[in-house]
């Protein structure tokens, strides 16, 4: 597994598509974190942590559908291994003129655009959720 978070994206995108309630994610922390990054935005109804027959922990994660449509339309991994991508404050993108959100990977915590705007700084763009 060589992009964690692209995986996690992946999984929550193919959820999505394939109408499930929930879906399992394996645990790390800055998983947990973009997860509830995800809740607070909306786009996501809960994420629990629980652990596998297997002993390990994971990330249970209830999608969130609003009159049988999805939340999310659309989930893209931005800044990849191979690839970072780090903008200042000036320049965090605007996902769909402002009506989806970039998460941003910053000194004080993930944060959404709106968010890094308000406390002016810049970072990692992580994803974009539309």
């Amino acid at each position: 597994m060589n992009d964690p978070i692209a995986d996690m994206l992946t999984i929550i995108r193919n959820g999505y598509k394939a109408s499930k309630t929930e879906v399992y994610i394996p645990f790390s922390r800055l998983k947990k974190t973009l997860a509830d990054k995800l809740v607070a935005l909306g786009y996501l109804q809960s994420i629990e942590e629980t652990k596998s027959e297997a002993g390990r922990s994971i990330l249970k994660a209830l999608l969130k559908y609003e009159q049988g449509k999805p939340e999310v339309q659309g989930i893209k991994r931005i800044s990849k291994p191979g690839l970072r991508v780090y903008r200042n404050n000036k320049e965090i993108p605007y996902v769909l003129g402002g009506l989806g959100s970039a998460i941003i990977s910053t000194n004080v915590g993930l944060l959404s655009d709106r968010e890094a705007r308000r406390k002016k700084v810049g970072g990692e763009i992580l994803c974009e959720v539309w």
